[in-house]
């Protein structure tokens, strides 16, 4: 038993299982301001650009649905209590929540790796020759005249 618990010591005090639960916690948390962000500073914004409740967009499967749709607008929650409905609004806004997370995902890490970019190696210039290569370029040159 003890051995195990050495063994499992040891697992967790690697360096990438710290660095790992560490990235884990700090997406979660990354994860909730961006969230946020787009839940109640952009979705409302585009709700309102686009003139629709994406929330409350579906597709009725019942024809009792489908009356009460023609009649005037209708509720996700009120549609749901007429018949079955193909609610996509919740998936529109989750999937444009996605591509959000993601870009912010992308540029961060873009300004990460811009940051830890290391200079560009300026190639040294070639050394000159030693006083040996000198001398014998010199008796090369005189046999040839």
């Amino acid at each position: 038993m003890k051995q195990t618990l050495d063994e499992f010591k040891a697992f967790i005090m690697k360096g990438n299982v710290v660095d790992l639960a560490v990235g884990v916690i700090i997406g979660a948390a990354f994860g909730k301001i961006v969230t946020s962000v787009v839940e109640d500073m952009l979705m409302p914004i585009i709700g309102s650009v686009a003139k629709a409740d994406f929330s409350n967009l579906f597709i009725g499967l019942s024809s009792a649905v489908n009356e009460a749709a023609n009649k005037g607008p209708l509720a996700l929650a009120d549609a749901r209590k007429l018949g079955p409905v193909f609610a996509y609004g919740n998936f529109l806004t989750i999937l444009i929540n996605f591509v959000i997370v993601a870009f912010c995902i992308f540029t961060m890490v873009k300004f990460i790796n811009k940051l830890n970019k290391k200079p560009a190696e300026v190639p040294a210039a070639p050394a000159e020759p030693t006083e040996e290569v000198k001398l014998l370029t010199e008796i090369r040159d005189l046999l040839k005249k």
